[in-house]
């Protein structure tokens, strides 16, 4: 049973840095796509980053530059480098694993905000005040 945990969150101020993990259990960590989603209050969820198993990254515009997806496999851990931090990165950040059996995760991250798929952590608060 895939289940994953995230860790890292918390509160910082605008233009602080905050480092996410999230580790992996129940499958093989390193044959599945990875990313990271979050859900700002009275937002949707979004997919902020992902990284394929091939080591392929992508992100979402409104992070790109600021925030830095990582793998570890040997460890089975997940990463996201968050920095430069604004208030509108508030939001509670999940890590989702997927087979991508499909094709890349990137390609279904609309989808997969809205519909679910995947299998999902239970999410780590991030805060970012003005």
């Amino acid at each position: 049973q895939v289940h994953l945990v995230e860790s890292g969150g918390g509160s910082v101020q605008a233009g602080g840095s905050l480092r996410l993990s999230c580790v992996g259990s129940g499958y093989t960590f390193s044959s599945y796509c990875m990313g990271w989603f979050r859900q700002g209050p009275g937002k949707s969820r979004e997919g902020v980053a992902t990284i394929e198993t091939d080591g392929t990254t992508n992100y979402d515009d409104a992070v790109k530059g600021r925030f830095t997806i990582s793998r570890d496999n040997a460890k089975n851990t997940l990463y996201l480098e968050m920095n430069n931090l604004k208030p509108e990165d508030t939001a509670l950040y999940y890590c989702v694993a997927d087979p991508c059996l499909g094709g890349p995760l990137w390609d279904v991250v609309a989808e997969i905000s809205t519909w679910g798929g995947g299998y999902w952590g239970q999410g780590t608060q991030v805060t970012v005040s003005s």
